[in-house]
């Protein structure tokens, strides 16, 4: 019998003063057997740094045809396509070419450098493409906040992110990297 994914139910109430973007959202947050629960609050995070009512999760890590978030205008064609981790070349060339935007957010320091050069060169062409790299402790703070019932707020100013509940915060500073 297959392993099936545990939901988490998140209350995220996002300040943007950036872009000016103050909500709430209420989301069903689905961890995938193999995924983990660093990972599933990566993605908590960067869909506050994205937060629109447009924008979903998908099947991300079950489908190969997906990224793990993205956002759809009403014609059905892609606005944003975000992923997580080092997509490989092949991805990355098909994502910019379906979408208007695309965002890569690495999230393990050591791999993440390796992997951004040797695929830094090759990427450079790619207008629509923004590589962003989260701080290497940001995935192991951001799982000290799991709960199967969440209730989280992200503040961001300045390009940087406070992000957690009444228990405490982790504060965030991406590193543009393209």
């Amino acid at each position: 019998m297959a392993l099936k994914a545990t939901v988490y139910k998140t209350e995220l109430q996002v300040s943007d003063m950036d872009r000016h973007y103050y909500q709430c959202h209420p989301l069903t947050v689905a961890l995938h057997p193999s995924e983990t629960m660093e990972r599933m609050m990566i993605r908590l995070l960067v869909f506050a740094l994205h937060a629109h009512e447009d924008l979903t999760f998908t099947r991300g890590i079950s489908c190969d045809d997906e990224p793990d978030l993205w956002q759809k205008l009403p014609t059905g064609d892609i606005d944003t396509w975000i992923e997580l981790g080092q997509p490989d070349e092949k991805r990355i060339r098909k994502a910019c070419g379906r979408a208007r935007q695309v965002f890569i957010y690495t999230y393990t320091q050591r791999s993440a450098t390796v992997w951004w050069q040797q695929m830094a060169d090759k990427l450079v062409r790619f207008d629509n493409l923004h590589v962003i790299n989260l701080p290497e402790d940001t995935a192991t703070k951001l799982a000290g906040l799991v709960q199967r019932s969440m209730n989280l707020q992200c503040s961001i100013q300045d390009g940087e992110l406070w992000f957690g509940d009444e228990q405490g915060s982790v504060h965030v500073t991406p590193e543009v990297w393209k």
